[in-house]
């Protein structure tokens, strides 16, 4: 007899296990594989939620609201790291290899013969495929039921256009473990006064941002300071602010942002991580700024010695 209720599924799905059968024979990846999920799969009822299935190297998990979904997430996160710190016999560059991906979606499912179906949990099932490694993605409708403590915790992406679905879905992140979500920080250089200003150039046309017009939003919403019209362009894709007397770029998007500065080769890849802007260079949205066809904006900090503006690179 099928039974429809409101549930909250959570789909999580460990990433890097590929690499594990290839380099360390079927028996013993099973084995690493095996025991990460079932370390997992015991977060799911004691913080309320009942296991539906396990897939391989993931998992899918129904829950009476947000808060205990959320829960299990970030106990999960914790766990999988506990299980790395006490890996035996298998090598640090492996065990970094294994990230755990959470999505996390919320609406009236049908219970059918232990499983589960419906709009719910095709949005979180196809979420997942939108999250980075060690990230626990969640709807509008999850983030709205959680405590405004819970709710803190996350970050506000964008919509996202989900496979099959007409009508985007608003994404909210939780970012745990990992270098790749971790808040990157580049020190500018001691010598560096506090930034008075901050010159942006895109499409030829520079935009010169004072200290009383920051912060800046780059995107392709009609909300953005700066508008930059590409389709791999969040609306709102990144943001500079002044913060702790330097200029933070910090990165909102699906599509990631890229900084290079004048006279690097290296290009860094912001994951709604955070990075200090000092001196100039070029930040690619959505793509590398190696790639000629990625929109590219050039930035030059402007210090209190600055009559004009500084030359791009």
């Amino acid at each position: 007899m099928a039974i429809i209720k409101r549930r909250t599924v959570l789909f999580a799905d460990l990433r890097g296990s590929t690499a594990l059968y290839e380099s360390m024979g079927n028996a013993s990846a099973t084995s690493v594989v095996t025991q990460a999920i079932n370390g997992l799969s015991r977060r799911v009822p004691v913080t309320g939620g009942q296991l539906i299935k396990t897939l391989g190297d993931g998992l899918m998990a129904v829950f009476p609201g947000a808060v205990s979904a959320v829960a299990a997430a970030v106990q999960m996160q914790a766990e999988l790291d506990r299980q790395a710190q006490q890996a035996v016999g298998l090598p640090p560059e492996q065990v970094a290899d294994l990230q755990l991906q959470i999505a996390i979606a919320a609406g009236e499912v049908v219970e059918v013969g232990g499983d589960c179906f419906g709009d719910a949990v095709n949005v979180a099932a196809r979420l997942l495929d939108h999250a980075g490694d060690n990230e626990c993605l969640v709807t509008r409708e999850v983030h709205e039921e959680l405590t405004w403590e819970v709710r803190s915790r996350f970050r506000h992406l964008d919509k996202v256009h989900l496979r099959g679905r007409a009508e985007p879905v608003d994404v909210y992140l939780l970012a745990r473990r990992g270098v790749d979500t971790a808040v990157t920080q580049m020190e500018a250089p001691a010598e560096m006064s506090e930034p008075q200003g901050l010159q942006l150039v895109w499409r030829d046309n520079a935009f010169v941002f004072s200290r009383g017009r920051w912060p800046v939003v780059l995107g392709r919403g009609s909300q953005a300071t700066l508008k930059i019209d590409d389709a791999r362009v969040s609306r709102s894709h990144a943001r500079i602010d002044l913060m702790g007397g330097a200029l933070q770029l910090t990165d909102l998007s699906i599509n990631g942002s890229y900084v290079r500065f004048a006279g690097d080769e290296e290009v860094l890849s912001l994951r709604r991580g955070t990075c200090t802007l000092h001196g100039n260079g070029e930040l690619g949205l959505g793509g590398s700024p190696n790639d000629p066809d990625v929109p590219l904006v050039q930035f030059a900090v402007l210090s209190s010695l600055d009559t004009q503006p500084m030359k791009l690179v």
